[in-house]
Formats: structure tokens, sequence, C-alpha cells
């Protein structure tokens, strides 16, 4: 059995260039709806050893929150290279731009 860990990374892999999760959703998805906070830690403590895609993910509402002014940017240009539609106030259109791996699978 994969713990919630070894869940998580496989949904933050799978994220595609170009669409986005929230940390709600990924937790969700890896089977424990209530663990954002877990995979807000699991990003800041194993994104550099699995190579995740962190900058893929975003608040609830859609938002990027970083409060490192550095990190913020990196998280908003490399979303916009990618084709990701970043407004003024650092939010995207999680109709447009949200990855469902679940409907995905079902395709």
């Amino acid at each position: 059995m994969q713990t919630f860990t070894e869940k998580a990374l496989t949904v933050m892999k799978s994220i595609p260039p170009g669409k986005i999760m929230t940390y709600g959703q990924v937790a969700a998805t890896a089977g424990s709806p209530r663990a954002a906070r877990q995979v807000t830690r699991i990003l800041h403590s194993m994104s550099a050893k699995y190579n995740l895609p962190w900058h893929r993910i975003v608040n609830a509402q859609g938002q990027i929150v970083l409060q490192n002014e550095e990190s913020r940017l990196f998280q908003r240009t490399s979303l916009l290279r990618e084709g990701v539609e970043v407004d003024g106030n650092d939010r995207i259109d999680l109709n447009r731009f949200r990855f469902d791996p679940m409907a995905d699978e079902e395709s």
C-alpha cells in the first residue's frame, strides 16, 4: 500500500505543462481530502529531490500565494511560459487551467 506522501508525489508529477492543481485537489486525489497543508510540507521538503513541478500548485482560489517575492515571480513566470494566464492579482482561472487527473483517466 502506498503512503499518502507517495500518492501525492505521483499526483504532482502527473500535472502536465500548462495546467495547475490546488493544494486541496492534490490532497483529495491522493486520498486524503483534508491534507492540503501536508501537500505544502511535501512540496517544501521534497520538490528539489523529486523534481516536482511545484509551480503548478496554487491555492483553492487559483492564486499564487508564496510570500517570498523571488519565488512568487518565478512561479508566475514559469506558469506564463507554459501558457497559463495569470492576472495582475496572481490569479489563474481554475475552470480553464485546472488539471483533473480523474477526468483524464476516463478519456
